[in-house]
């Protein structure tokens, strides 16, 4: 497992005792045994802890996720992205005449200076909310 999730045994037997992961099973030696799901579990941690939390919150974050079946996950996280979509279109309103006031080549040096993950997840969510692309 600590190969497959680019990591190290002790890491791995370290989220094992606090609980963070759980084998699946043990093996006639006695070794613990993961499932798939460890590895994305795995990734997940990664993820927040580069996000810069602590090894409790993470704990915390994904105890809430076991407690929630899949659809429901995606229900919130869908909820939640659409609360945050309503909050950037009113943001977007307060600006569009500021941006209508600005000449062409203006206007594109201001979408130039977006990072280019943030354009494109800008263009993702309106092409969601089929609103059409940025530019």
């Amino acid at each position: 497992m600590a190969k497959k999730a680019n990591g190290s045994p002790r890491t791995i037997d370290f989220y094992t005792t606090i609980g963070l992961i759980q084998p699946v099973k043990r093996s006639a030696k006695n070794y613990r045994l993961y499932g798939s799901e460890t590895l994305d579990r795995l990734e997940r941690i990664e993820q927040m802890k580069n996000e810069k939390l602590t090894l409790d919150e993470i704990k915390t974050v994904l105890d809430q996720w076991s407690k929630v079946s899949p659809e429901e996950h995606i229900h919130r996280k869908l909820t939640d992205l659409q609360l945050h979509l309503s909050q950037l279109e009113r943001d977007v309103k307060e600006l569009e005449p500021v941006i209508g006031r600005l000449k062409p080549q203006q206007a594109k040096n201001v979408y130039k200076r977006l990072m280019p993950q943030t354009a494109a997840c800008i263009e993702a969510l309106m092409i969601l909310i089929n609103k059409g692309p940025l530019m």
